[in-house]
């Protein structure tokens, strides 16, 4: 669909950028050169070897970590330091939470940073928190909700501030088979419902294949952008129709082939 707004369908781009580090020992260099984009409104998924810098690649897109050389823009933007149209969820999502405070405070706090008025806040709240299945949850404390229902609220703290851009590192990584695919439900359900584009690191793929419209593999470090592979699957999707797939199956042994070649590579 044509862009209508004036606004370039390109929300994130990454151009030639570089990470090195200093050790003992020498240069370390992390990431290569990668050079890609991400659309407006898209989900894309990123995969790669262990090592190979995803987690480095993410802190320099977020603007936590300052590149050896190259261009990250967010809309246009050069990032600099953590834009306010970002927001971050990460695999440690106990860390995050404040267990001090109640879910619905912690969901709450953000949009209290920004100056939003007392009502709105709440009214934004519960909605948020309905919208990721945590209707009636609002007074508890996070130490009372089980690990997947705190990555819940993390990630509707993450997303009730309305960002352009939502960037997750592993977030599912640390929760069970049976939790892992509701909350892969729920991101997808999210990303439809509010239009918000989402980039997601991860470091199985089977699930980068379920939820993305693309995945970028990496090769090994030092990192570039090895292959980037369209997923032509039906934009519907559901756990067991979807998986069994003969398409699915492609996919992710296709996506499987290139991480091996990017290990071989590695160890040459």
């Amino acid at each position: 669909m044509p862009d209508t707004t004036g606004r370039s369908d390109v929300l994130l781009h990454v151009e030639h950028l570089t990470k090195n580090y200093e050790t003992p020992q020498g240069t370390v260099e992390a990431i290569g050169d990668l050079t890609f984009d991400v659309r407006r409104g898209e989900l894309a998924c990123i995969v790669g070897p262990s090592g190979a810098g995803k987690t480095t690649l993410l802190k320099c897109i977020a603007g936590l970590l300052a590149p050896t050389s190259g261009v990250v823009e967010l809309d246009g933007v050069p990032v600099t330091s953590p834009p306010a149209k970002m927001a971050l969820v990460f695999q440690e999502y106990g860390r995050s939470l404040f267990p001090w405070l109640t879910v619905a405070a912690n969901v709450e706090l953000p949009l209290k940073n920004q100056g939003m008025p007392k009502e709105k806040r709440r009214e934004l709240v519960e909605r948020t928190l309905d919208a990721v299945g945590l209707a009636g949850a609002g007074s508890k404390h996070p130490w009372q909700l089980s690990g997947g229902m705190q990555q819940r609220v993390a990630i509707a703290r993450a997303v009730a501030y309305g960002p352009e851009i939502l960037v997750m590192d592993e977030p599912f990584a640390a929760v069970d088979a049976q939790t892992r695919a509701d909350l892969e439900d729920l991101v997808r359900t999210l990303w439809s419902t509010l239009g918000v584009t989402v980039l997601f690191v991860t470091h199985d793929i089977d699930e980068s294949v379920y939820l993305g419209q693309r995945v970028l593999v990496l090769s090994s470090a030092p990192t570039f952008v090895q292959e980037d592979v369209a997923i032509d699957l039906p934009n519907e999707r559901d756990q067991l129709g979807t998986r069994a797939d003969p398409r699915f199956t492609e996919l992710r042994t296709h996506i499987y082939g290139q991480i091996q070649v990017a290990k071989r590579a590695a160890v040459r």
